[in-house]
């Protein structure tokens, strides 16, 4: 049984946390972030839950206090923004070297300087390398139907790693939505209880992060490295047993009106539903246009993307950050090494926009299908990199 509740993207995260029975949160505030360990406290308060509420003095103990958390075998949340995730960096990589399952909300917000409160993904993109398997998404109802599905994927034995769930702050949350949520006894029987792998405990000692020099450091990264490639398995398994159960199917990507579409925008996060609610009106004007909207993005779903892309002629690829010094932003410098990788031959500009929680229209996406358009008809492209909503 599911019933509809009124929810913020922050509360759709905080509510499904409830419900996953988490044993450890810690957490410091920050905004656009702190309802989520707000509302979360609420439940802490009121008995909802009967989990250990760590206050701590910043983001980079929170992330200590996770690792230690989990390393003795407990179900462990946070959630963070901007500043606060670029604080926990240096942790962040010992999460997952120590291949500690920690599901973390990511609300994206620039980073500083100049200070800024407002979504674009600087946050996230600053840590992309850092061994997490990450998920971006669209709205209230994917950030509470992923929360659920980042703690299995995370606890699998076969992956063993730490899971940012990220939605753009303020645009999705502060923004109250009718979100589809489980009952509790649902979620309890999906999620499970927590099975460690290995745990700290004083009858029987084991080291964790030890010294390792040249002898056995390449070691543990390859194994690192393996744990991330066996993630889409059960990625896609967790994915098809959450569709049974809930009737929502979600996988690596998200498409809209690819099957002939010349030309395409791939984009994260919240812009993908403004750019198929644009690529609908394109197409009641005869325009064979299309969207790609990436869920997962660490391990990057290059194989779905390349599939997807298969019959375009062109393809603008919207980035919410900069890769500054690089020849493109992020998400563009993943795609286009994608597809050099696999020879596929595609005429493909980048886009960046809404740095700094700039608005990028429905006028602003509409030009850019129509340049991609033209690029499809011609082959060329005037930039290969072009700035929106800013002048040049």
């Amino acid at each position: 049984m599911s019933r509809i509740m009124g929810l913020t993207g922050d509360g759709a995260v905080a509510y499904a946390v409830k419900q996953c029975k988490v044993d450890v949160v810690a957490a410091y505030p920050i905004t656009p972030q702190t309802l989520i360990v707000e509302e979360f406290s609420e439940y802490v308060h009121n008995g909802e839950v009967h989990t250990e509420f760590i206050c701590v003095e910043s983001e980079h103990s929170a992330m200590s206090a996770c690792v230690g958390a989990s390393l003795t075998g407990a179900r462990v949340f946070t959630a963070t923004a901007s500043q606060g995730l670029a604080l926990m960096h240096e942790i962040l990589y010992i999460a997952s070297s120590l291949r500690c399952p920690i599901v973390m909300g990511v609300v994206n917000r620039a980073l500083s300087a100049p200070i800024n409160i407002h979504c674009d993904h600087s946050d996230m993109m600053g840590s992309r390398d850092c061994g997490w398997i990450q998920i971006f998404v669209e709205n209230a109802q994917e950030a509470y139907d992923w929360v659920i599905q980042a703690f299995r994927i995370a606890e699998d034995p076969d992956v063993l790693l730490p899971v940012t769930v990220n939605l753009d702050g303020f645009i999705l949350s502060h923004s109250l939505e009718g979100v589809e949520v489980l009952d509790d006894a649902d979620v309890e029987k999906f999620v499970s209880t927590r099975k460690p792998v290995f745990t700290i405990d004083p009858d029987k000692p084991i080291t964790v992060g030890p010294i390792c020099f040249t002898d056995f450091f390449f070691e543990t990264k390859r194994q690192h490295v393996e744990a991330m490639n066996n993630s889409p398995k059960t990625i896609s398994k967790v994915n098809d047993e959450f569709a049974e159960l809930t009737g929502r199917r979600y996988g690596f990507i998200d498409t809209y009106e690819m099957d002939d579409a010349e030309a395409a925008i791939i984009c994260l996060g919240s812009t993908a539903g403004s750019a198929m609610a644009v690529a609908k009106k394109l197409r009641d004007e005869g325009k064979r246009v299309g969207v790609i909207k990436p869920w997962v993005y660490r391990p990057f779903p290059a194989e779905q993307i390349i599939d997807a892309c298969k019959d375009l002629k062109a393809l603008a690829v919207l980035d919410r950050a900069c890769s500054i010094g690089a020849p493109y932003g992020p998400l563009c410098n993943d795609v286009t090494a994608a597809l050099y990788k696999e020879n596929v031959r595609l005429n493909v500009f980048n886009v960046i926009y809404g740095l700094g929680g700039r608005d990028i229209t429905p006028f602003d996406i509409e030009a850019i299908f129509n340049e991609t358009l033209e690029v499809a008809k011609t082959g060329l492209i005037k930039k290969p990199i072009k700035f929106v909503g800013v002048r040049e």
